[in-house]
């Protein structure tokens, strides 16, 4: 029995039932990487909302086929490539490379198929001849291939933006080879010292937006459950899909548009140009994947991330409390079926990620009150969300670099406190807490005595 899941298709601007094509099956495509740098934060957050959904869908039964592509080719690859003085092939895998280390640092789990745009070729070229024979392409004399894009008559309605306002909105530069300036390339003539392939209109490569409507088609058919990416890419990417694909297959092709919001830095939009540009790598040499991934998890995945420093603090302090309730606990006790009620209530209304967080920092509070066995239940939430795995008292722990006292120091001042309560001198046992509380050490008081964590 499927959980009553409601997304957000921006598509139709509208919350929808989701209801797959057929019963018990999804297929997601999710578009990817172009692997020229390091992954950043916005890559870091379409890995985490896709990996939250893929894991929703299959705790909720749904068979699952996870796509997401990885474009190994474009100019930014070829320019970089040079620049290196390496290969095409060098460059696009090591950083293939250094993004899966990236996404596991994360926690997420990799797609079922990664198919590469270079290995997809003649698929895209299968697609750009069907266009050209129902009259939505045209090869120009200058070696390129062109969409038409006045010939499908839905062009825009991703974007819920008519041709004409597209045009009055887009500076678009003159190329006299297209028969209009809104049409967009699906084929690029070869470059000399560029990477091409034969075709039927000469020797090149394929644009950006054919690699998707491809490599989606290969993967899941002509016609899928959920098309995912970063709000971005809604137009003109997006839009562009669409047309090529349902001007070739002459139906509609994805039921569900799934976006996530963007990542500002500081309230402002990441980007190079304004120097507030962080790689994964970067965040990683200060906070654990775990807390990145908590971090993105409080905010809900359509709305903008905006990330600083002090977010990531305050997530892992958090995430901390969190572990703190799973702490010495056995986790092998009965579900609680009111709290699995109340997450998946959460999750299925349009991946409330913030709402289902509620639910754990809930039980534990409930764990910190005596009722241990709701342990097992904060730790399989955790699982869906992807967090929450790690041995409790070694995440706790933790990177003691921050604190400049060593556990044997931190022993014997909790040894002292305990002394001073026993003396009735709660002056001082309270000066100790606030002490270790200053050098980023949490105090939690039991019944067995006195445990410590590193904040």
């Amino acid at each position: 029995m499927h959980a009553a899941l409601r997304l957000y298709n921006s598509l139709t601007r509208e919350k929808e039932l989701y209801q797959p094509l057929v019963a018990g099956k999804t297929g997601m495509y999710v578009c990817g990487m172009t692997v020229y740098d390091f992954c950043h934060i916005g890559h870091a957050r379409v890995m985490v909302v896709f990996d939250t959904l893929a894991r929703h869908l299959r705790a909720s039964g749904y068979d699952l086929r996870y796509v997401r592509n990885i474009t190994d080719i474009d100019d930014k690859i070829i320019a970089r490539a040079a620049e290196n003085g390496e290969s095409i092939e060098q460059l696009t895998a090591r950083f293939i490379a250094a993004m899966h280390e990236d996404e596991a640092a994360l926690g997420c789990q990799r797609p079922d198929l990664e198919p590469k745009a270079t290995e997809n070729i003649a698929a895209m070229q299968a697609l750009i001849a069907t266009l050209i024979e129902k009259g939505y392409a045209y090869a120009a004399e200058n070696g390129d291939v062109y969409y038409r894009v006045r010939q499908f008559a839905d062009y825009g309605k991703l974007a819920n933006r008519s041709l004409e306002d597209l045009r009055a909105g887009e500076r678009i530069a003159i190329n006299e080879a297209k028969e209009d300036p809104l049409d967009f390339v699906l084929w690029k003539a070869a470059k000399a010292g560029e990477p091409s392939w034969d075709s039927p209109w000469g020797a090149g490569r394929p644009g950006w937006h054919i690699e998707c409507s491809a490599m989606s088609n290969q993967s899941l058919g002509e016609h899928f459950d959920i098309h995912g990416g970063g709000m971005d890419l809604k137009f003109p990417h997006h839009e562009c899909e669409i047309a090529q694909s349902e001007g070739a297959c002459g139906h509609r092709h994805v039921n569900y548009w799934v976006h996530n919001g963007f990542v500002q830095i500081d309230n402002e939009k990441m980007s190079k140009s304004l120097g507030n540009f962080f790689t994964v790598r970067d965040v990683l040499k200060q906070y654990k994947g775990e807390v990145i991934r908590f971090f993105m998890l409080q905010t809900h995945y359509r709305a903008p991330l905006n990330y600083s420093d002090a977010g990531l603090n305050e997530a892992k302090k958090a995430l901390t409390r969190l572990y703190s309730a799973l702490d010495g606990k056995t986790c092998e006790a009965e579900i609680d079926a009111q709290s699995l009620n109340a997450f998946c209530a959460a999750m299925n209304d349009d991946l409330n990620t913030a709402k289902a967080l509620s639910v754990l920092f809930e039980l534990a509070r409930r764990i910190n009150s005596g009722e241990n066995a709701l342990a097992a239940t904060l730790k399989h939430l955790g699982a869906r969300l992807g967090i929450l795995q790690e041995d409790a008292a070694a995440f706790l722990k933790g990177e003691a670099s921050s604190c400049a006292l060593d556990a044997a120091a931190i022993e014997a001042l909790i040894a002292e406190r305990a002394a001073a309560k026993a003396a009735k001198n709660y002056a001082r046992a309270d000066e100790i807490r606030q002490h270790l509380a200053e050098q980023g050490v949490i105090l939690k008081d039991s019944p067995t005595g006195c445990e410590w964590s590193y904040q």
